[in-house]
């Protein structure tokens, strides 16, 4: 087995209640040969001495602040830049790993040398790791179960393959990983997986729990991916899976409406999200 370098990329903001752990878990790995890239944006909190305390005593750490707050996806890029490995590998300063991760991906990308790009799969229907061709997968997920909507946390990447196809989009908030996740195919194969080495922790201060932005992004970023990318989708089967993604987030902007009486919001969100009338017809 090689020992190529994998970058460890730690975004934070405001996380020193969970940073620290994160970090160890890191630290814990049975795969040594990494760097852990530390990129904070403008907290406010103990966020980065917490993070330099760490890195005063591994010089595998490296510890960068922003001068202005990027938001989520540009500094995942600004992190990617920096970035040595020939790997990169996003573990969220809320998130911890477990100590064989790493040992594990990197095992497998030796073992299956094409691929470029690898996710956890929570299906039951792949017991073991499968390489898909980009094709594939885009019709798995789009015509029978749901298989893309991985964050960061569970992917690992070339880094020359992220670089290549211009790393994440940050023009649809939180859907940003998935116009990245609907990206990868069109141009690798990917790498499934079962191995669910992401322990992903849920709390308040997630953006996953910020609906609003979810409702003014979840169909455009959708919209704008079947533009740009040629999907391997028939005409009617193109139509199919976008009336149901538009009528999918307007009952869902209603749901909003009905649960918070926020109407002023719900109207900006629908006008944001893409959606037209012809499409919920």
């Amino acid at each position: 087995m090689s020992n190529p370098l994998v970058s460890v990329l730690m975004t934070s903001y405001n996380r020193e209640k969970f940073i620290g752990e994160a970090i160890e878990s890191v630290l814990k790995s049975t795969y040594k040969n990494f760097e852990l890239l530390i990129v904070d944006d403008c907290s406010k909190d103990s966020t980065v001495e917490i993070a330099e305390k760490y890195a005063s005593s591994d010089n595998r750490i490296k510890v960068f602040i922003n001068k202005e707050n990027l938001g989520d996806y540009p500094n995942r890029n600004h992190a990617a830049s920096l970035a040595n490995g020939q790997f990169i590998m996003y573990v969220d300063s809320d998130d911890t790993i477990n100590e064989d991760a790493l040992d594990f991906l990197i095992g497998e990308f030796e073992r299956i040398p094409d691929a470029n790009f690898s996710m956890i799969y929570y299906h039951s229907d792949i017991i073991e790791t499968t390489l898909i061709k980009g094709e594939e997968i885009l019709r798995k997920h789009f015509l029978e179960r749901w298989c893309l909507n991985v964050g960061p946390g569970g992917t690992f990447i070339r880094k020359n393959f992220f670089d290549k196809i211009g790393g994440y989009d940050t023009n649809f908030g939180p859907a940003n990983d998935m116009f990245f996740n609907l990206k990868v195919p069109v141009f690798s194969s990917v790498l499934l997986h079962t191995n669910q080495y992401l322990n992903y922790r849920r709390h308040a201060g997630q953006e996953i729990n910020n609906k609003f932005k979810y409702l003014c992004f979840n169909h455009l970023y959708l919209k704008k991916a079947f533009q740009k990318f040629n999907f391997p989708f028939s005409p009617e089967e193109k139509k199919s899976i976008l009336k149901k993604s538009a009528r999918n987030n307007f009952k869902a902007i209603l749901r909003y409406v009905r649960n918070t009486g926020e109407l002023q919001k719900a109207y900006i969100a629908f006008k944001k999200s893409g959606i037209r009338l012809t499409e919920l017809i």
